[in-house]
């Protein structure tokens, strides 16, 4: 019997606990393991390199929408990441797939889809939502910005989560434990890939496609 270790990565303990007992019960061979945001997942996955999946909720502390599931394929881009999501908007399901998640599950449906979806990803397939129409909402300024947002490292996707947050670049280098320079290298990368000229462009930018989940930074 094949034996899969999966992360759950929510910040909700409730949801995660009822996740990993809907799946535990209903599914074989799972080790389950939790993690309550992106700082507890990477340090999950430094020590635990044979995961063979991670469930991400969209929305926690610290991520803006996307950004936690393109640090995750740009960190990890080896690492299959289904989004467990209460979004159910066709679009965001989408930019999901877009960013190189393997499967969408919304939160609202039934845990034998829950399980069977997770089943499919397991097997090397794609997963989302069968009654959900993906082609309705092509958008080619979004779709190439999209493209751009996907060239991004894993290092400069963690500061444009930052300059998201309104943070200066003195405080984005303590958080990461470099150099203001090396900031403003990042930023400045950053803003070349995106096309654009200032981090206040860069953050409205993004925001177009994230639902107005991006903060815009005044001034």
């Amino acid at each position: 019997m094949n034996r899969h270790r999966i992360i759950i990565v929510d910040d909700h303990p409730l949801f995660r606990d009822a996740l990993r007992q809907a799946l535990a019960t209903g599914m074989d061979g799972l080790e389950i393991l939790e993690a309550g945001g992106l700082e507890e997942l990477t340090n999950l996955l430094a020590g635990a390199p044979d995961i063979d999946l991670v469930l991400l909720d969209l929305s926690m502390p610290g991520v803006r929408s996307y950004s936690g599931l393109m640090y995750l394929r740009a960190q990890h881009p080896e690492l299959p990441v289904v989004v467990v999501s209460a979004a159910e908007e066709p679009s965001t399901i989408r930019r999901c797939l877009e960013f190189g998640a393997s499967g969408y599950v919304p939160k609202s449906l039934p845990v034998d889809q829950i399980r069977s979806a997770i089943e499919h990803v397991l097997k090397g397939e794609i997963w989302s939502p069968p009654d959900v129409d993906l082609n309705a909402t092509d958008d080619g300024e979004a779709d190439q910005l999209v493209a751009k947002l996907s060239t991004l490292t894993p290092q400069q996707v963690r500061v444009l989560m930052m300059l998201g947050e309104g943070l200066l670049n003195k405080q984005i280098a303590y958080e990461l434990g470099v150099s203001e320079a090396t900031v403003k290298a990042h930023v400045s990368a950053i803003l070349q890939k995106l096309g654009v000229d200032s981090r206040t462009q860069a953050v409205i930018a993004v925001n177009k496609i994230e639902s107005g989940e991006w903060q815009k930074i005044a001034g």
